[in-house]
């Protein structure tokens, strides 16, 4: 399989005939000797990896972290990549003098990935140096040697030394990133759309990665594939006919920063911090945490209790399914294998509904949920008008929690209903014990999130205070 892929690495212009789907991290360290980028669990959890992705668009290159190990390189065509090589300065930068200052490296195998991240948050325009700014780029990180605290305790070092000025032109002004940056743009510009060559048979259609490369690492790079991310036009959201259209190429960070998904859901960027590090939130894709059809996948559970309809393509027509009835079984969909997903329809919430998500897990920031919930509410003075409730880890499937949301639909919000609800999704739902937890354990899970979520939305009706009493 010979597709030519271009791209920058570093400030070396790259083209080569290599399989697309190999990982950018056997890339760099098998052909191209930089091992700065180091391999360590090669399933996105540990952050060793992870590298700068630079994209044109209209005229400016954005650039984001993400973990090279579950990305693939012909998914780099036309893009800037940055390793911890190419961010070398003739002096410490900022982010490797705040780390020396702190103590906050040991062993030294995590240092480059954090020093990768930590210079992505500041390449980010308008962004603000704060403790919440750090966590959210070391979230994606491990560091065995218990130096969190020295990192986190960098941001004032940070400060000082870039005095809010972020952005990669604010750090090429200041001297803290190589001159090469200057002129990606026009270089990348010049680099000529990719082309699908005919007659191929794909084995592998790749998107965000995260879950098919942990499965099929070895099988991918023998196969046919498909880059399905070179589809710019199923990365859109926007609005029509009284539903937000969202691309299903759409990537978890693209989802949680748009406007119209930050009117309809105010709190979703707090939801993706329990959802996925950074890294892996640029990587990840709505479609297919959807056709993943996980059990527990946190997406697909806020989709279901905001109904959400799928749109489906085979070539010739399309077709609209609801996801509420998308999944028949444990990884058995209403979808033909001829079928694409192209689109995600939410529909638009009235002004008074109120939504939220949560998840318990082992990890905070990245890690499979034993269970996750959501709640849309649609309410008047506590009357609940309308309700969408779904939860995973409790069924085979990602479960929309019909049972539940006929009980309460019609109801006045009282710690009594609430207790009636909790009996009714008892009996909704089918827990299994696992590596994730007993099937007791997930039950208790499911009614402390149930009464968490209502405590959360509706704090004039119902409080802690009434449920600790009882539980």
């Amino acid at each position: 399989m010979s597709i030519s892929t271009q791209f920058i690495l570093n400030d070396q212009d790259i083209q080569t005939n290599f399989h697309p789907g190999i990982l950018i991290l056997d890339f760099l360290r098998q052909n191209e000797k930089l091992m700065g980028t180091k391999e360590g669990c090669r399933e996105g959890d540990c952050g060793a990896c992870t590298v700068i992705i630079g994209e044109l668009a209209n005229g400016k290159v954005t650039y984001k972290p993400v973990t090279s190990c579950l990305m693939p390189l012909g998914e780099l065509h036309g893009k800037h990549l940055v390793t911890i090589e190419g961010l070398n300065l003739p002096e410490l930068s900022p982010v490797q003098e705040a780390i020396v200052e702190e103590g906050a490296t040991q062993c030294g195998f995590c240092t480059p990935g954090i020093v990768v991240s930590l210079t992505a948050s500041l390449m980010e325009k308008g962004s603000e140096i704060s403790r919440d700014s750090v966590m959210r780029a070391l979230s994606g990180h491990l560091c065995r040697c218990t130096g969190y605290r020295s990192l986190i305790a960098s941001e004032t070092h940070l400060l000082n030394a870039v005095d809010n000025a972020t952005g990669t032109d604010a750090l090429l002004e200041k001297g803290f990133l190589p001159g090469y940056f200057r002129k990606i743009a026009e270089r990348l510009n010049k680099i000529p759309s990719s082309s699908k060559p005919d007659g191929v048979v794909e084995d592998f259609l790749i998107a965000g990665g995260t879950d098919l490369y942990i499965q099929e690492n070895k099988a991918i790079p023998d196969s046919p594939v498909t880059i399905l991310n070179l589809r710019q036009e199923l990365k859109e959201i926007t609005r029509k006919n009284g539903y937000i259209s969202v691309g299903a190429l759409t990537s978890f960070e693209e989802f949680a920063s748009h406007s119209d998904i930050l009117e309809i859901i105010p709190e979703i960027e707090e939801y993706m911090f329990l959802i996925a590090s950074w890294q892996i939130r640029n990587r990840a894709t709505i479609g297919g945490n959807i056709i993943n059809a996980s059990p527990i996948g946190d997406m697909t559970i806020l989709l279901l209790a905001m109904n959400a309809h799928l749109v489906l393509q085979n070539g010739i027509g399309t077709r609209t399914v609801p996801l509420t009835s998308f999944y028949k079984g444990y990884k058995q969909l209403d979808k033909t294998n001829s079928e694409v997903l192209t689109e995600i329809l939410i529909p638009v919430p009235a002004k008074k509904t109120r939504i939220h998500f949560d998840k318990v897990s082992k990890r905070k920031c990245l890690d499979i949920a034993s269970v996750n919930l959501a709640v849309r509410v649609e309410e008047e003075d506590g009357f609940i008008e309308e309700v969408g409730l779904a939860a995973g880890g409790i069924a085979p499937i990602p479960l929309h929690l019909k049972k539940t949301c006929s009980f309460l639909k019609g109801q006045i919000v009282s710690r009594e209903i609430m207790e009636d609800a909790i009996a009714v999704m008892q009996e909704e739902i089918s827990p299994i014990t696992d590596i994730r937890g007993s099937r007791e354990y997930k039950r208790l899970l499911a009614r402390q999130l149930v009464i968490k979520s209502f405590i959360r939305l509706f704090p004039k009706r119902l409080s802690a205070e009434e449920f600790y009493e009882k539980y």
